[in-house]
């Protein structure tokens, strides 16, 4: 890990494992300098290896992006940096609540009280940065002519569907106005009265067929293995795109030299937007409502994996697999979506909001198929802080994410609702425990 407190804030982030090709996601300063990023190192920490460390992450978030230069700083060799400097480090990048969270976390976990408290002491006058007004700027792209483009490969727009033909309408409509013409659309329809007549008479490339199982992961195997397209637009059937959709994903990936563009979901409902929605980086986060990929990346780390059938996160388990297969996959936020996210159909019809807040009073929480992923890739220990850190906000209506009141509210709640969490924790944990006995539920082009 680039800092080793990000363990237990961020468990299971993709870059906390090292990928089978690594692409120099956290440059050195000699590569900085080289692309002429100017970032200056912060000499308060009391390690060298701190300040490159330090200068490495601030570059990440900025997005700074290598193309090509395999040089970089290897992270991935676990230096074990001073205390102090870990706390510098935590301060400067997240809420001070948190601070007192890792403070508690190293006390219960049998760490020096001394040096715990007297690192926690003296960074308290290091103030939260941010960088995000400052990223890198790629003003050589607004006039790249991207010769991927210009050789129009054919893209297959892939979007399941379920009980939303009034959504569909707009969805359909966006597709019609697309300034890049060569695309086939493929629908995997769900709905319970399916509706033939709706699919005639749009002026698009439309392939469709009725799936009688209400599954999402199978409906987007069976909608890539029949697409003729060289590249895969994975869409989502509540969602509204610009016009040039379609060819800022290709001339992302064009520009980068990247495998997968991964555009920016603008949700109408829960948390706050993030910040660096707003210009590129390397992503850590796969979203199957709003993402281009060569066909080519199916054939190398396989279709999804259907153990997350009517549950969550298995665009977030496909996502690392391409990450740790060596591919490079650019947040595009001049390929954003706005997304919906309406109460009916989908696979909230089949599952709940999100992948932690259980539909019954002693349902699992999370979905097992959560800690499914995450004791699979990052290992139980990891596992454990993933369900501390996540469990307060899970007590809070995904609709209401941005509330800060209702976090308050979470916080003094929940030593009361401990015992029923416990539970419902415990059997999620035996649940994923069964899936992952089983094994994954991959299929192959």
């Amino acid at each position: 890990m680039i800092f080793h407190f990000l363990k237990y804030i961020k468990p299971i982030w993709y870059f906390n494992l090292k990928p089978r090709i690594d692409y120099c996601y956290f440059p050195a300063e000699s590569v900085l300098k080289l692309n002429v990023f100017q970032l200056e190192l912060d000499k308060n920490y009391e390690s060298e290896l701190a300040q490159n460390h330090d200068l490495a992450w601030r570059a990440f978030q900025l997005g700074f992006i290598v193309k090509d230069n395999n040089e970089g700083l290897n992270f991935w060799e676990d230096n074990k940096l001073p205390i102090i400097d870990e706390y510098r480090f935590f301060r400067k990048n997240f809420h001070k609540a948190w601070m007192f969270y890792v403070l508690i976390i190293r006390l219960v976990t049998f760490h020096n009280p001394f040096v715990e408290v007297q690192a926690f002491w003296k960074t308290r006058h290091i103030k939260r940065e941010n960088y995000f007004k400052n990223h890198f700027k790629y003003n050589d792209y607004d006039n790249y002519e991207s010769e991927l483009v210009k050789s129009n490969p054919l893209v297959s727009v892939i979007i399941p569907t379920l009980n939303r033909y009034d959504y569909l309408i707009d969805v359909f409509k966006d597709l019609e106005n697309q300034t890049y013409k060569n695309f086939e659309v493929i629908v995997v329809d769900q709905t319970d009265n399916f509706k033939d007549d709706f699919y005639k008479e749009w002026e698009l490339d439309l392939k469709y067929w009725y799936q009688e199982d209400k599954a999402l992961w199978k409906a987007r195997n069976e909608a890539i293995k029949a697409s003729k397209g060289e590249y895969i637009l994975l869409y989502d059937d509540d969602s509204l795109v610009e016009p040039n959709w379609i060819k800022e994903h290709l001339k992302t990936l064009d520009f980068f030299n990247a495998d997968l563009s991964s555009g920016v979901s603008i949700s109408t409902v829960g948390a706050e937007v993030p910040e660096h929605y707003n210009y590129f980086r390397w992503s850590d986060q796969l979203d199957t409502g709003n993402v281009m990929l060569s066909k080519e990346v199916f054939s190398t780390v396989g279709l999804f994996d259907r153990q997350f059938e009517k549950q969550r996160m298995g665009d977030g388990e496909f996502g690392l697999r391409c990450y740790l297969a060596g591919f490079k996959n650019i947040s595009n936020y001049r390929a954003k979506r706005i997304h919906l996210k309406v109460n009916q159909g989908g696979l909230r019809q089949m599952g709940s909001w999100d992948g932690w807040r259980p539909k019954k009073l002693f349902g699992p929480r999370p979905v097992p198929s959560v800690l499914y992923l995450s004791r699979k890739y990052f290992g139980n220990q990891l596992s454990i802080w993933y369900i501390l850190v996540s469990i307060m906000p899970s007590l809070i209506p995904y609709q209401f994410k941005k509330s800060k009141a209702l976090k308050l509210f979470a916080f003094v709640l929940l030593p009361f609702l401990l015992p029923l969490v416990l539970i419902q924790v415990l059997k999620s944990w035996r649940l994923a425990s069964v899936k992952l006995k089983e094994g994954d539920k991959i299929e192959w082009l």
